[in-house]
């Protein structure tokens, strides 16, 4: 979902998913498009064990889905080259999120198939800062997303992290 807004800006960008599937509709939908995507199945893992450095990775709603979190989070922050950037995005373990994310995202809006999450998956961003930190990144800013029904829009939310969260690490 993000590979080409970036790759429309003239950003060099690497792909990466765990899913065959996905990956060939990506490769299909891009190549439509006229972008030039390199799109790799596997993991940050698989690209950490190869070496690779990036100027910015981003992790996006996926830490909440992964087996093991701190191997998938040392192996994302390896990948950030010396003054890189990743970008984290994923939701908070509140009741908060498990009302809004869970209750309303898969039961009540019917947004995601029902059981997408596990409300004890969630991570508080001190766990996700912490174990960034453990990769040797420097957490800068942290802002929640914010949802307005009314208007459907959806917002950052610099003091309200209780739901859906985004981190920016940097590698000095």
């Amino acid at each position: 979902l993000v590979s080409e807004p970036l790759a429309r800006l003239g950003a060099k960008v690497t792909g990466l998913d765990a899913a065959a599937e996905t990956l060939e509709a990506a490769r299909l939908h891009a190549e439509e498009s006229g972008l030039e995507i390199r799109y790799r199945h596997g993991s940050a893992e698989d690209l950490a064990g190869e070496g690779r450095r990036f100027d910015a990775v981003l992790a996006l709603e996926i830490v909440e889905h992964v087996a093991d979190v701190e191997a998938f989070l040392g192996a994302a922050a390896s990948l950030v080259k010396p003054g890189g950037a990743l970008v984290l995005s994923t939701l908070n373990r509140t009741p908060k999120s498990f009302l809004m994310a869970v209750v309303g995202a898969e039961y009540v809006l019917r947004w995601l198939p029902r059981g997408t999450h596990d409300w004890r998956r969630f991570l508080k961003p001190s766990e996700v800062t912490r174990m960034l930190r453990d990769g040797g990144l420097d957490v800068q800013d942290a802002a929640g997303l914010a949802y307005n029904p009314v208007a459907d829009t959806w917002r950052l939310a610099p003091h309200d992290l209780d739901v859906n969260y985004l981190l920016f690490a940097v590698r000095q």
